[in-house]
């Protein structure tokens, strides 16, 4: 399947139906009277977030929705039956803007969660409606409501609870399919990995949600390289692991590179719990190891996990550091989240 994280729609609610203009005629009543029914109401678009998707192909090809008019009034005062709704299924973490791209109208993260983007419009009355003492005979219906219409914007944003960074070629996609099931493609050229990807990792019997994306460069908020359109999808993560390359000429400079084009962005991306490991660690001698290490610890003023995907070192390491963030996180989260106790009357 394609990846997509932004699409560009065309919606429109259905119209109401028109009311009636009808007239009770029936053997042996002699005075029938009017009796048209009202319209039916248009059909709603609505967006709905469910469960396994996590890209927006589907709306490739399709870029207009519209959903079913309501059904005309009839005689008898027979009301016309609702038009069907549109829903559009989006996979958890969209972001729903207007045309404009930046009024944002809203934000689905649960599956299960359904938002209203148009509402039809109300059916039309019929003529038995507009019956009165002076007027008992109406030959008058209203025509149905227009339903909304609108472009809408729809932009991507996965849910992880990890995020690997770094620069092309670190070593994010070695370590995404060394701890998950994922099969990025994987090369020894930068900017092998072209889209997001997702992966679920695990240690000591738990289990957490990985999150790929390409690599950056120097001036990618500039547009350099693939840019920063992608790290979007790192913005929900709760922490950061920031893979350096231990093979480049100097890790503290490659460091401080992607951190460069991280503050550029925002999104409180620096903000985020950081985790960082010197990646191919195999690779390295002892003499170029030692000093790879030292250059990475002066640059992120921390002392940086060692890590090598190929041999399996340090990545439980790192596993374990990653679920120590992320469980505090949730406890954390849990709590603001938790209702308030109240506590009963004491003198």
């Amino acid at each position: 399947m394609k990846f997509l994280d932004q699409a560009k729609i065309y919606i429109k609610a259905g119209d109401g139906g028109a009311g009636s203009v009808s007239f009770r005629r029936e053997k042996f009543i002699e005075f029938g009277g009017p009796d048209g029914g009202d319209g039916g109401r248009g059909g709603d678009v609505w967006a709905e977030c469910v469960e396994g998707l996590n890209t927006l192909i589907d709306f490739r090809y399709a870029q207009h929705f519209k959903a079913k008019i309501g059904g005309h009034g009839m005689g008898k005062l027979r009301a016309g039956a609702k038009g069907a709704d549109v829903v559009l299924k989006v996979p958890p973490g969209t972001q729903v803007f207007e045309e404009d791209g930046e009024t944002l109208i809203c934000d689905i993260t649960r599956p299960g969660e359904r938002v209203l983007l148009a509402k039809g419009g109300n059916g039309g009355f019929g003529n038995a409606y507009f019956k009165t003492s002076s007027n008992q005979a109406p030959r008058r219906a209203n025509p149905g409501l227009p339903g909304d219409e609108a472009t809408i914007i729809l932009r991507l944003k996965l849910i992880a609870d990890a995020g690997l960074v770094g620069l092309p070629n670190a070593g994010k996609s070695t370590f995404l399919a060394t701890v998950t099931a994922a099969r990025p493609k994987i090369a020894d050229y930068p900017f092998t990995t072209l889209h997001p990807g997702l992966g679920v990792g695990g240690v000591d019997g738990r289990e957490f949600v990985l999150a790929d994306i390409p690599g950056l460069i120097e001036g990618a908020h500039e547009g350099a390289g693939l840019g920063d359109r992608f790290l979007g999808h790192i913005e929900r993560c709760r922490v950061l692991l920031h893979l350096v390359d231990g093979t480049s000429d100097h890790a503290g400079k490659a460091y401080k590179t992607v951190r460069h084009e991280l503050e550029a962005y925002g999104g409180d991306l620096t903000d985020k719990p950081e985790i960082v490991a010197l990646s191919k660690a195999d690779a390295l001698d002892p003499a170029t190891l030692k000093e790879q290490m030292a250059r990475l610890k002066r640059a992120a003023k921390r002392t940086p996990l060692l890590l090598s995907s190929a041999s399996g070192q340090g990545v439980q390491e790192a596993l374990r550091a990653l679920l120590g963030v992320i469980t505090e996180a949730k406890e954390a989260e849990a709590q603001r989240n938790a209702p308030a106790v109240e506590t009963g009357w004491r003198p």
